[in-house]
């Protein structure tokens, strides 16, 4: 028995584990807005080690990435890019814990959705940050430039070559980012069921906490992933 069986026959388990994630994360959202509305406006941190603080850690660390990677308009795509990590990580999270069954993240069709909305994305930001010479980033280098009525253009040989290309290796990003979160997730949690079964106490903790690390590890890749996406079809091609 575990929680999302009282409702399975209505929704599956991938809805219900998704959506809890979903009032989860809203939920926090109102909270961080609620304390950015007071008086202190939220600037007086908690004393210790506080869930807030551990937050505001992760978002400040993920920022700096994003700035390191994307640039100083990070903030025009941090949103997205926090969205990504925070679902994965507590999608990941909550198939860790007994009593909750799989998590979304397990589900190729959840992975499958956040790989299409980071591919979507950086597609969607280097179209409106180049307009139609978005298309030289799958042409190859430009080897040669020759001048036509005052204007300069410059010539892609290769294109013909590198267009298929390039154009196959981007598709298949979504396959990778598809399968590299659901396969790591799946074999964790595997793991750690299995442990629990054999030997339901001490040694299941040590590999629920190698779980947390893989968990974290496992939305920091996708994240960066996309960053780095989105950081490379902001670039001027060449």
């Amino acid at each position: 028995m575990y929680l999302y069986s009282f409702l399975e026959e209505h929704l599956s388990q991938t809805w219900q584990s998704t959506t809890l994630v979903v009032v989860f994360l809203i939920g926090a959202g109102v909270l961080v807005r609620n304390r950015l509305a007071a008086s202190d406006a939220g600037a007086v941190p908690d004393e210790g080690v506080s869930v807030r603080n551990l937050f505001e850690l992760l978002v400040e660390g993920l920022a700096d990435q994003a700035k390191a990677i994307m640039g100083e308009d990070y903030r025009s795509y941090f949103p997205i890019v926090g969205a990504i990590f925070f679902f994965i990580l507590l999608g990941n999270i909550t198939g860790l814990v007994p009593g909750l069954g799989d998590g979304s993240t397990g589900d190729v069709n959840t992975a499958l959705a956040w790989a299409i909305i980071s591919f979507v994305t950086y597609n969607y930001v280097g179209i409106r940050q180049h307009g139609w010479k978005y298309i030289y980033q799958f042409m190859g280098p430009a080897l040669m430039e020759i001048e036509l009525g005052g204007k300069h253009y410059h010539v892609r040989v290769l294109a013909p070559v590198f267009l298929p290309l390039e154009l196959v290796l981007h598709a298949a990003r979504l396959l990778t980012l598809t399968v590299r979160l659901v396969a790591n997730m799946f074999a964790d949690h595997a793991v750690v069921a299995v442990w629990i079964t054999i030997v339901p106490v001490v040694i299941p903790a040590v590999f629920m906490g190698l779980g947390l690390f893989v968990a974290f590890l496992q939305a920091f890749v996708f994240a960066l992933l996309t960053m780095i996406y989105i950081g490379q079809a902001l670039e001027e091609p060449h």
